[in-house]
C-alpha cells in the first residue's frame, strides 16, 4: 500500500485529488495538508511514502518544503503539482530532488502513474521535461544564466514581477510583507542586472519562464 499526503492550500483541489487517488486500490491517503508545516508535521508523525505537494503554498512555499523533506526525510518521495508550465519550474524542482513535476492540467492517470513510479524510488520524467533538462545541462556547460543564480523565493518573485504583478499583489500571493518582497526585488536586480520590471518581463519571455 502506498501511503500518500496531499498538500494544497485549496480545499477543492485537495478533495479532487483525494477522489482520484482514493479510487486506486493500492493507494491510501494518510492526510491532507493546507500548509507546508502541516506536511512536515504529518511526515514526522506518520509513515508516508509519497507527498503530492503544490508549489504555491502559504508561508514556506512548496520548493522550500521539498528541500526540507529531501534533507530530513530522504526516503519520502515528493511529486510537485503546479499550475505553472514546466518551462518555469520543472527543471528547478527536479534538481531540488522531486520525483516528478505534474501540471494540474494533466490527466488523473498521469498523476497516478507518476505516484506509483515515485513510490518505487524512481523519477517520472515526461519527454518534454527531459528535453528541458537536456537544454539546461547544455546551457549550464556554457554559462550560468542569471536567473539560475536566484534563490527559490527570489525566482518566484521575479516570475510574478515579469507577469505584471505589483509588489502589493505579490505580497498577498506569497503571504509576505511588501517590504520583504521589495528586498527580494533588490536582490534580483543585484544578481541579474535587470533593473526594471520591463527588463524582467523581457528576460522571462526570452528564457521561456512565463
Amino acid at each position: 500500500m502506498i501511503r500518500v499526503v496531499i498538500a494544497d492550500d485549496h480545499t477543492m483541489v485537495r478533495h479532487g485529488l483525494r477522489r482520484v487517488l482514493s479510487s486506486e486500490p493500492d493507494i491510501h491517503i494518510v492526510a491532507e495538508a493546507s500548509t507546508g508545516q502541516q506536511v512536515l508535521d504529518t511526515v514526522k508523525s506518520d509513515h508516508v511514502d509519497v507527498v503530492v505537494l503544490d508549489i504555491t503554498m502559504p508561508g514556506r512555499n512548496g520548493l522550500e518544503i521539498l528541500k526540507e523533506l529531501r534533507k530530513s526525510y530522504p526516503k519520502v518521495a515528493v511529486i510537485m503539482l503546479s499550475m505553472h508550465p514546466k518551462d518555469q519550474y520543472g527543471v528547478r524542482v527536479i534538481k531540488a530532488g522531486a520525483s516528478a513535476y505534474i501540471s494540474k492540467e494533466s490527466a488523473p492517470e498521469e498523476l497516478v502513474n507518476a505516484l506509483r513510479i515515485a513510490a518505487r524510488g524512481e523519477k517520472y520524467i515526461t519527454p518534454d521535461l527531459a528535453e528541458l533538462l537536456a537544454r539546461h545541462l547544455e546551457r549550464g556547460l556554457v554559462t550560468e544564466e542569471p536567473h539560475k543564480l536566484l534563490s527559490d523565493r527570489e525566482y518566484e518573485v521575479m516570475c510574478h514581477i515579469a507577469s505584471g504583478r505589483g509588489l502589493t499583489e505579490i505580497s498577498k500571493l506569497m503571504n509576505l510583507s511588501v517590504k520583504t518582497v521589495s528586498t527580494y526585488r533588490t536582490r534580483i536586480v543585484e544578481k541579474t542586472g535587470l533593473t526594471s520590471n520591463a527588463d524582467m518581463t523581457r528576460y522571462a519571455m526570452q528564457h521561456s519562464l512565463l
